[in-house]
């Protein structure tokens, strides 16, 4: 499988960030490994969430985005709970 996609994706992380849609997934995994880098994530955390959206897993993520159609993870700050999704786009947001 291609990690190329035939429709845009949309990226959130609740509360810290609204939904932003990119053309092509590699770009979006580009601004969530942005987006996480500014946040105040703990070591370990930070390290799980770099995995999980890394270059690498681009066609693991495809793949879940075609066939589930949403990815999910949640990133801590102290307590509070920020959910992030890739959905596929469906349109101007």
């Amino acid at each position: 499988m291609s990690a190329e996609l035939p429709f845009p994706v949309s990226v959130e992380i609740k509360d810290i960030a609204k939904a932003v849609t990119f053309a092509k997934l590699p770009d979006a995994l580009d601004a969530v490994r942005a987006g996480l880098a500014r946040l105040p994530l703990d070591e370990d955390q930070a390290g799980y969430l770099a995995d999980y959206f890394s270059p690498a897993s681009a066609e693991r993520i495809a793949h879940q985005l075609i066939h589930i159609g949403v990815v999910g993870v949640i990133a801590f700050l102290g307590v509070h709970a920020h959910p992030i999704y890739l959905r596929p786009a469906t349109g101007p947001e």
